[in-house]
C-alpha cells in the first residue's frame, strides 16, 4: 500500500509547486493605493510595480533576472514617498491574484537603490544596491514572518528617516527555502517598485554596505544553502549585507501603528534561538518598533522582537564580474 501511494506522490506533488508561486499585486504609500497587473495581461495598466512575465521563482544566485525579477519590464509610474513614509506591499499566489501567497519558510528582505533619471527608464543591472530591513524567525524560533503572508497580510516597510531625496527602486525580495536544503534548491522571488522620494534629508549608505544582483548572494551561502532548515533549533544567517548604518541610526523613536508591528532592521546576520552567550539572539519579551528600516507585517496584536548582535562581523560587499 506504501509503495503504490508513493508512485502516486508525484503526480500529486508537481503539479502542486508549479502553481504554488506569486508576485506583488499591490503596493500603498501612506494610505494612497497603487494596484499592479495581474500575469499574462494583453496590455498592463499604468503602475509603479515592474511587472514578471512568470509567478515563478528566480533560480541561481548568478541569475541576471535577480534584480527585478523574470523579464521584469519597466513601470510607466513612479510613487511618491518621503523619509519615514510606510509602505504596504501585498504578495499574492497565482497569475490573477485570487490566491494567497503559498510559501511560508525563508526571510522578508527589502533593498533600495538610487535610480540614474527617471525610475521608469532606469536599467538597474548595474545598480548597488543597500538593505534597509530584513525579518526572518519570529520569537517562538519557529515560525517564519513570510507565514503571515498566507492569510493576506500586506508585509510592511519603512523608508528610513534619513534617507537623502531623489528617484529610488525599492527592491522587495522573499527568499523561500523550503527545497533549500539541497544546492540550487533555494527560489527567489524579487520585485521591484518605483519611488520618488521627498524631503531634504543628506543620508545614503556606504559603498561597503552596498552590493550588485547578482552579486549579493552565493548560492552556498549559509541563508540560501540551507540543510538544517527543518532541523530545530534553527539557526539562520541573512544572506547580503546588513542593514544600512545610516537605517538603524535613525530608528531610535517608534513607528505608528494601529495593527501592531515587529521591528525587522538590524545590522546583526545570524539568528539564533535557543539559550546562549550574548553572541546568540534570543527572543526579546517588549516589542521595540522603530521608525526606519522597519519591516512588519500587519496583525491583530504586536509581535515580540528580535534584536540581533550587532557585532557579528561579515563580508559586507560582492561584485560579480560581468561581460559588458
Amino acid at each position: 500500500m506504501l509503495r503504490r501511494l508513493a508512485q502516486f506522490l508525484p503526480a500529486l506533488v508537481i503539479p502542486t509547486l508549479v502553481s504554488a508561486h506569486g508576485y506583488v499585486q499591490q503596493v500603498t504609500i501612506d494610505g494612497t493605493v497603487y494596484m499592479g497587473n495581474d500575469l499574462n495581461v494583453a496590455t498592463p495598466a499604468p503602475s509603479i510595480i515592474r511587472l514578471v512575465d512568470t509567478n515563478s521563482p528566480v533560480k541561481g544566485a548568478n541569475n541576471t533576472f535577480l534584480n527585478c525579477g523574470q523579464d521584469a519590464q519597466f513601470a510607466s509610474l513612479v510613487g511618491n514617498a518621503n523619509p519615514g513614509s510606510q509602505l504596504e506591499i501585498l504578495w499574492v499566489g497565482g497569475t490573477d491574484g485570487s490566491s494567497n501567497w503559498p510559501h511560508n519558510t525563508g526571510p522578508l528582505m527589502h533593498y533600495m537603490t538610487k535610480c540614474d533619471g527617471s525610475c521608469s527608464t532606469y536599467n538597474s543591472s548595474n545598480s548597488e544596491w543597500f538593505k534597509i530591513s530584513e525579518l526572518g524567525l519570529e520569537a517562538d524560533g519557529s515560525t517564519w514572518y513570510q507565514a503571515n503572508l498566507n492569510s493576506r497580510a500586506p508585509a510592511n516597510v519603512t523608508i528610513p528617516s534619513t534617507l537623502a531625496p531623489g528617484n529610488y527602486l525599492l527592491r522587495s525580495e522573499i527568499i523561500s527555502l523550503q527545497l533549500a536544503m539541497t544546492l540550487g534548491g533555494a527560489e527567489f522571488y524579487p520585485a521591484c517598485i518605483q519611488l520618488q522620494i521627498g524631503g531634504s534629508q543628506t543620508q545614503g549608505p556606504t559603498s561597503s554596505e552596498e552590493c550588485l544582483f547578482p552579486g549579493c548572494y552565493s548560492d552556498t551561502d549559509p541563508g540560501i544553502l540551507t540543510p538544517n532548515i527543518y532541523n530545530p533549533p534553527i539557526e539562520y544567517t541573512f544572506p547580503g549585507p546588513p542593514v544600512a548604518s545610516f537605517v538603524d541610526a535613525g530608528s531610535s523613536s517608534a513607528a505608528p501603528s494601529s495593527t501592531g508591528s515587529a521591528s525587522g532592521s538590524s545590522a546583526g546576520t545570524t539568528s539564533t534561538f535557543v539559550n546562549g552567550p550574548s553572541s546568540t539572539i534570543i527572543a526579546s519579551s517588549t516589542p521595540s518598533p522603530t521608525a526606519t528600516g522597519q519591516c512588519m507585517l500587519s496583525r491583530s496584536t504586536s509581535e515580540d522582537v528580535v534584536k540581533r548582535d550587532s557585532k557579528n562581523k561579515r563580508t559586507h560587499k560582492r561584485r560579480l564580474t560581468r561581460a559588458h
